[in-house]
């Protein structure tokens, strides 16, 4: 371990963080698929299962969630235009310290590992966007694709979330109160992601992580990812260690979930916040850029965050992403 990995932080999740860059082996799990299909009818039967699945295993993954597949795809397009800009150009738009907004290329260093993700990554958060978008001639149309799909996934977050609501005794729109975007306060974050190619791969190259492991430090994380391009796993029970490493599959029509440590904090302990990484695609498999979508809900900055339960201490969203954001991006 290295001496960014071996630090102490003033939060418990991130120790625990520190504990989790070995390899690990496989092993194959279900991942619940769960319908929102005629959601407001079935909002109970829904939140039962969104419940069991996030105290089980953490993550789930949504099918006729409401987010057309040309909205996704286009989302992905634009992506890649995005990326494929010179970095003198994505530099004029740099990630502002403890903003998560704006462009920046390997520079996040996870706890668990202790040196740089093989990515680069750009990140939307509406109100902090001033001179952070790309000049639109070289990229017609990219604001508008991003707000709007920035607004579906929010939109999504917000059903899941008032499921959770639901079942942790809160008022049915807390959670959407809690993540208002009309509020100069709201810090919920689309992120467009951009895994480096395999170019002239050495065998050694093939081994470890395109993003080292980690919880996300959000309430939920709605993740579209690109059939083909797949890499993503997670692994349950991070008290272990032993760790085992499950692979998520990209599917078309599918976004994949997971619980975060902001949500965790706030069900008192009882929804689980599951450690996931990316890990390296193998010699056979597909070696080109890989790009993912995640959509970040995290609670406004003036939100106090403490369960039902209290077990907690109340720290406001604002200091608690903080911490986190510090951590991850310490350079």
């Amino acid at each position: 371990m290295t001496a960014q990995s071996n630090a102490a932080y003033s939060l418990a999740e991130l120790n625990q963080e520190t504990k989790f860059g070995g390899i690990g082996s496989i092993k194959q799990r279900e991942i619940r698929k769960i319908d929102l299909g005629n959601f407001e009818a079935r909002r109970q039967e829904i939140a039962d299962q969104l419940w069991e699945a996030s105290t089980q295993i953490g993550f789930f993954q949504l099918i006729n969630h409401g987010i057309p597949q040309a909205q996704v795809d286009e989302a992905f397009d634009m992506t890649a235009r995005f990326f494929d800009l010179p970095n003198e150009e994505k530099a004029k738009m740099p990630l502002g310290r403890g903003t998560n907004a704006g462009w920046e290329y390997k520079s996040q260093v996870r706890p668990s590992t202790g040196t740089a993700d093989n990515k680069e990554s750009y990140q939307i958060t509406v109100p902090r966007m001033a001179k952070l978008w790309p000049d639109s001639d070289a990229l017609p149309g990219f604001k508008a694709a991003m707000l709007a799909f920035e607004r579906a996934n929010w939109a999504v977050g917000m059903k899941v979330l008032s499921c959770f609501a639901l079942k942790l005794g809160f008022k049915p729109d807390f959670f959407t109160e809690a993540h208002d975007p009309q509020s100069t306060e709201y810090q919920s974050t689309l992120r467009l992601l951009h895994y480096l190619p395999m170019t002239n791969a050495k065998p050694e190259d093939f081994t470890g992580w395109r993003a080292g492991a980690h919880t996300d430090y959000d309430c939920l994380t709605l993740l579209h990812q690109r059939t083909g391009q797949g890499g993503l796993q997670l692994c349950p029970g991070k008290e272990s260690t032993d760790l085992e490493w499950t692979d998520v599959e990209p599917a078309p029509g599918v976004i994949t979930c997971n619980i975060g440590d902001m949500l965790r904090r706030w069900s008192d302990d009882q929804l689980l916040s599951t450690l996931h990484r990316v890990r390296m695609p193998a010699a056979d498999e597909y070696q080109g850029p890989r790009y993912s979508l995640p959509f970040f809900c995290q609670a406004n900055r003036d939100f106090m965050i403490q369960g039902p339960g209290k077990v907690y201490e109340p720290i406001s969203a604002h200091d608690y992403l903080q911490q986190r954001i510090a951590a991850n991006f310490a350079g």
